[in-house]
């Protein structure tokens, strides 16, 4: 222990000392006797304890009091004197000083110091407490005024009460917190009546546990909610408060509501490629059949009849295609293009077809960057935005077609603006929906927007709508710019099918109508024919058979091998073999994991006859193949 002895007499400095030391303590000690000698004691070491005499010459109890509260408050300041009024020193511990001792009882002395050194950890220690718990709250303070997260406490017993709500709040509900402390209840107020009862009933529970909830923005707005919260109860377990975090999930919601529907159309899309692969055999065989009848009916009076099974065959023929942009299973031919090149021949198509009560314009940007994709896919994206916009202007409007770059020259856009009647928000947020139409029974397949996104996110790009009701409807897409520049389109030109002349061709369909089809024109036109109904039956023609020939034909799809693992085990003894392969659709790997040869082109069903003896013919006219 550290003694300052603030006193003009050496002698009863040491009789102090001498005091405390018999006590057991042990002591070193400084002596000063003027305000000068106690500011340089202080200085150099702050004492555990002060002794003070009451009466000196030249420095006043009350001057050292004060001088060494200044210094710290906590040192306890005992007065030790020979005598001193009592009005006097009653004054100086009201003034802080914390004990009086008589020098002679000394005895007293000892036990008062180690009572006052005591007290004073004690009270250090409380102190240090009370500043740590102060500092706490200032953390707590600016954590909770600076989240994002809104923070709360709201009272429920005796009277219910919020007790505390961080700022965030009013980002959510447009009210500040203030409002919410005059008023407990406006809390529940800002809450979806749907979803009020449910947030009273959590916050009595004694597991209010996470909770998703809808607030009202005062404004209008609104915003998806969840809260984590937990009870606070009394003795007797009854819950008189709650406290949690309340967090603004508003964009994650969205975000899961657009994967939940990207799983959706993913799903409607495997459907959507099987029905259409199942459906082309189906026009293929109908295609097939009308355009033989067709031919051997030159002048009949049924000919018509048969021309509008080929154009049922045709239109079904679409819809597949359509079914197979949306399920991303149709194979794409990408090209480089000109947005506004597409954009410039379109209208020229459009201004025939949409009637002249519908005002058609463009707004093109200059020197737009190339995208690449397969054009009759953006012309069949452009083509369904038009058609739903000229749907929903019945009694006229203006409609524009506009390009322009966007993101700092990444993507290429391109919106379609209409002055129609607008959507409802329900009905916006279904609109890329597979089969969801407005149009009314039998006059929609409601596959137009949902084919658009299917085509334009499979080329990296995006696809939104912005639609009111009675302001019309604004149709974005977003195309990512090309490193390629757009070449002028090249038409290839189309000879005459040759003849069969003879030359043997193996056919494997797994579909008997298919099969049946196929080998009937190829017969027809010369070609010597062999059929087989699977990639087995196929295999054991060839090689156990001996069956040499000159070309195969095969479907893409089979049950228990492709047509594609079929022409690998063939090319495995006739390496140069050609290949022709047709489908109701594939893209790239077939089942099996095979690529298509890129020497075997593919024929996609439903085809018409000539495009089938096209193909064959440009095939075999490749060169022909040496045993």
């Amino acid at each position: 222990m550290h003694l300052l002895i603030i006193d003009d007499s050496d002698d009863d400095a040491v009789l102090i000392v001498r005091q405390l030391t018999r006590a057991g303590l042990d002591v070193s000690h400084v002596r000063a006797d003027t305000p000068g000698g106690v500011a340089g004691a202080l200085s150099q070491r702050s004492p555990d304890v002060v002794i003070c005499d009451y009466n000196m010459p030249v420095f006043r109890a009350e001057e050292a009091l004060e001088q060494v509260r200044e210094h710290d408050a906590d040192i306890p300041f005992l007065l030790v004197s020979g005598q001193v009024g009592e009005e006097a020193a009653a004054a100086m511990m009201r003034a802080g000083v914390r004990d009086f001792v008589l020098k002679d009882r000394l005895a007293r002395l000892a036990p008062a110091v180690q009572r006052e050194l005591h007290e004073a950890a004690e009270r250090r220690q409380r102190r240090r407490a009370e500043d740590a718990l102060r500092e706490s709250e200032e953390r707590f303070r600016l954590i909770a005024e600076h989240a994002q997260d809104v923070i709360f406490r709201y009272r429920l017993h005796p009277t219910p009460a919020m007790e505390y709500l961080s700022p965030a709040v009013e980002e959510i509900t447009g009210y500040k917190p203030e409002q919410f402390y005059a008023d407990p209840d406006l809390i529940f107020r800002t809450v979806d009546a749907e979803d009020r009862g449910t947030l009273e009933a959590s916050w009595r529970s004694v597991e209010p546990g996470t909770l998703t909830i809808h607030f009202r923005h005062h404004s209008g707005g609104a915003a998806w909610v969840e809260q984590r919260a937990s009870s606070v109860t009394d003795k007797t377990g009854r819950v008189v408060a709650v406290e949690g975090i309340l967090r603004d999930i508003t964009e994650r919601t969205r975000l899961e509501q657009q994967l939940r529907q990207a799983e959706r159309l993913d799903s409607l899309g495997q459907l959507a490629g099987g029905i259409a692969h199942d459906f082309n055999n189906i026009l293929a065989v109908i295609s097939g059949y009308a355009d033989i009848l067709a031919e051997e009916l030159a002048d009949h009076p049924v000919r018509p009849d048969v021309q509008a099974i080929e154009q049922a065959a045709a239109r079904g023929s679409g819809l597949t295609r359509q079914l197979l942009i949306f399920s991303r299973l149709e194979p794409s031919r990408p090209e480089t293009l000109d947005l506004n090149t597409v954009a410039a021949d379109m209208q020229r198509l459009l201004a025939r077809t949409l009637g002249e009560d519908i005002e058609l314009s463009t707004m093109l940007s200059p020197d737009l960057p190339a995208i690449t994709m397969d054009r009759s896919k953006l012309e069949q994206v452009l083509m369904n935005a038009v058609m739903n916009s000229r749907a929903a202007m019945p009694t006229g409007g203006r409609l524009t077609i506009a390009t322009g770059v966007e993101e700092g020259g990444r993507f290429v856009g391109l919106s379609i603006t209409d002055t129609g009647v607008g959507m409802a928000p329900e009905v916006a947020a279904r609109a890329f929906e597979p089969f969801f139409t407005t149009k009314g029974r039998g006059k929609g397949t409601g596959l137009g927007l949902a084919t658009a996104y299917g085509v334009v996110t499979d080329v990296g790009g995006t696809i939104t709508l912005d639609s009111q009701p009675g302001q019309g409807t604004t149709v974005r897409v977003r195309l990512p710019v090309s490193t390629e520049t757009p070449s002028g389109a090249v038409v290839p030109a189309r000879s005459s099918p040759a003849g069969g002349a003879g030359r043997r061709i193996l056919v494997v369909e797994d579909e008997d109508g298919v099969r049946d089809i196929v080998c009937r024109i190829l017969t027809k036109a010369g070609y010597d024919v062999h059929a087989a109904g699977d990639p087995q039956e196929a295999l054991k023609l060839c090689l156990d058979g001996r069956l040499h020939v000159d070309a195969l034909l095969s479907d893409v799809i089979m049950p228990g091998m492709s047509g594609t693992q079929l022409a690998a085990e063939l090319r495995q003894t006739r390496p140069e073999l050609p290949v022709l392969f047709m489908s109701g659709y594939t893209s790239g790997p077939a089942p099996g994991g095979q690529e298509l040869p890129a020497d075997a082109p593919l024929l996609h069903k439903p085809f018409q006859n000539d495009q089938l003896l096209q193909a064959m013919s440009q095939l075999l006219n490749r060169g022909t193949p040496t045993d």
